[in-house]
Formats: C-alpha cells, sequence, structure tokens
C-alpha cells in the first residue's frame, strides 16, 4: 500500500475540486462511486466506464504507470494504489495489434505503457499542478474544460523497451516538457545536434508501431497516442469520473 502522505495528497485535491464543483455541462460522465473494495477506486471507476485491462488482450504488454509513482513531472504519486492499464475495448485490440506488429520486426522488444486511462479528477489535477507557464501548458497538459482522451480510455503513452526490459533512448525521458520531446520538431533538433539520428529512427520505429495498430501520433510529445479524436470520444464515450 502507499503511504498516508499519498492519501492526504488526495483527499486534500478531491475536497478542493468537489467544493470547485466544476463540471463541463456537456460531457457525458460516470458518477457511480462505489465503496472500496480489493479493486481500488481508481480501478472501480474505470470499469463503471466499460474499460478494460489491456494486458488481457496481450500480456506480454509492459505496464508501468509512472502516475502511480514520483517518476513523473510532478514528482507526486497520483495513482495510489492504482498502476493497472485500463483502455476501451477496442483500443486494448488496437494496442495489442501494435504489440504483434512490433514483435514480427523486433523478436525482443516491448511496448511498455506509461499511462493509459486517467481519471478527470486527474487531469485537473495535471494542469493545476504543471510547472509550465499559460502559454507553454496547452502544448503539453489537456485543459479539463477540453478533456484528455486519455479522460476516456482513448489514448495511451508508450514507448519500447528491448529485450533486457531498458527503454530505447528516445532523447528525452517521458513527461519531458521542452521542444526536444516534439516530433515536428525532429529534423531541426537533429541539425542542432539536439537529438541523435539513432533517437529519432526509435522514435520512428515506435510511431510506425503504434500506426500499425490504428494509432495516430501528435506533434509535441513523442510518446502520446491516440485512438479516436477528440470530438468522437467526447460524443460516444463516457468520461471517467
Amino acid at each position: 500500500m502507499k503511504s498516508s502522505a499519498h492519501s492526504v495528497f488526495i483527499f486534500s485535491f478531491i475536497l478542493y475540486y468537489t467544493l470547485a464543483n466544476f463540471q463541463p455541462a456537456h460531457l457525458n460522465v460516470v458518477t457511480k462511486f462505489e465503496k472500496k473494495d480489493s479493486i481500488t477506486y481508481f480501478e472501480r471507476l474505470m470499469i463503471n466506464a466499460g474499460l478494460k485491462l489491456v494486458v488481457d488482450y496481450d500480456s506480454t504488454i509492459k505496464v508501468k504507470l509512472l502516475y502511480s509513482t514520483t517518476d513523473n513531472f510532478m514528482r507526486k504519486d497520483i495513482y495510489g494504489d492504482f498502476d493497472k492499464a485500463y483502455l476501451l475495448p477496442y483500443v486494448c485490440k488496437r494496442l495489442a495489434a501494435a504489440q504483434k506488429y512490433l514483435k514480427s520486426k523486433h523478436p525482443g522488444y516491448s511496448l511498455i505503457i506509461y499511462d493509459a486511462a486517467r481519471p478527470f479528477i486527474c487531469q485537473q489535477m495535471l494542469w493545476d499542478y504543471a510547472p509550465l507557464s499559460a502559454s507553454q501548458k496547452p502544448l503539453y497538459v489537456s485543459s479539463p474544460r477540453k478533456t484528455s482522451l486519455h479522460n476516456y480510455g482513448a489514448a495511451v503513452d508508450v514507448a519500447i523497451v528491448n529485450e533486457n526490459n531498458v527503454q530505447l533512448d528516445f532523447g528525452t525521458p517521458f513527461d519531458f516538457f521542452g521542444e526536444e520531446s516534439q516530433p515536428q520538431k525532429e529534423q531541426q533538433l537533429l541539425t542542432q545536434g539536439k537529438l541523435t539520428s539513432k533517437q529519432i529512427e526509435n522514435r520512428k520505429l515506435l510511431r510506425d508501431v503504434m500506426k500499425a495498430g490504428g494509432f495516430s501520433s501528435i506533434k509535441t510529445e513523442w510518446w502520446h497516442f491516440n485512438a479516436a479524436s477528440r470530438k468522437i470520444a467526447m460524443e460516444k464515450f463516457k468520461l471517467i469520473k
């Protein structure tokens, strides 16, 4: 179990969030809260939203949710005991297809998930505490008013590890807030010596693998991949809340 400090942090934010009464009127939300049991509170939200465990579709995909550790930009564990990767069923199938494609090219490699479905309250936390200027923040964190595809189980943050379970070199860590993380600037950064050709090659492999599974990449984060547009997600899927 995680420390009591985490529980205090989460409780304080839930209290703040509740008092703020933030709820966009257009959202289709999941509001069924159940008593804690052997399933964590956040996991119950996932199940209520109709999401499924990724490992039930492919047990070879590795999972290390970094928001369930302090190894993230907030330096706080915001997920607590929740450390499982949930996604919409069709997204799980796509990720399994991407893993199969990767294995066909590099049998010793594997996808590793750093974040998958994310409760909406955690999106608010990331937005409020991101150490970014007002102009930088929208590049790396989705505003709660717009929601994130993570909040519907339709986006995933991934990397690739080798046969020794070591992540390939992608040039920056996960959640790095700077231009070096941006695929749209890779050629410029290569010319400037801020990225190497091998790092860009590894990113291209990751993009090719995820594209083969049916995902789309974004311009500002090499690790983030979508399985739907925000418009479709807001119309068809349940917000994890």
